[in-house]
């Protein structure tokens, strides 16, 4: 094999080393711009439903979360299922009041949840620590109603 040749061989894998090292970096990133919006997003809504439960003294229907992400454009969240139905007087802060599911593709990050707490504090949360603590917070007539 001549010396041009060869440079041009180790140029083409050169390039295409880069690129994958680009589109690589390109998936992780656009992942980790997801799970921000979806956290910021999940915050909009903790802040709406604080708001109604300090005028209104209760938590706000299912309705209400779903105008709130459709008036301030959120899209990023994905579906969010709402527990307010399932919380009771005796409930403390750190029950889980709503959370959704983020599916991402990044070899970085994981999937995982954001979860809004009754308290307004929005986490993110790996899927074995989620479930076991959702699991912990459910009562048996919710997982039959809710298909789990």
């Amino acid at each position: 094999m001549y010396k041009r040749q060869k440079a041009i061989l180790i140029r083409f894998a050169v390039v295409i080393l880069l690129t994958a090292a680009a589109v690589a970096g390109m998936v992780n990133f656009r992942d980790w711009i997801i799970k921000s919006e979806a956290i910021k997003g999940m915050e909009i809504v903790g802040q709406a439903v604080l708001k109604h439960r300090q005028d209104a003294g209760s938590l706000p229907p299912e309705s209400f979360i779903d105008l709130v992400l459709s008036e301030e454009g959120i899209v990023r969240i994905g579906k969010i299922v709402y527990r307010a139905r399932w919380i009771d007087i005796d409930s403390t802060g750190d029950e889980i009041l709503a959370y959704s599911e983020i599916n991402l593709y990044s070899w970085l990050i994981s999937n995982g949840y954001v979860v809004l707490r009754l308290d307004g504090r929005v986490k993110w949360m790996d899927k074995p620590a989620f479930e076991q603590l959702l699991r912990s917070q459910q009562t048996p007539m919710e997982i039959k109603l809710s298909g789990q």
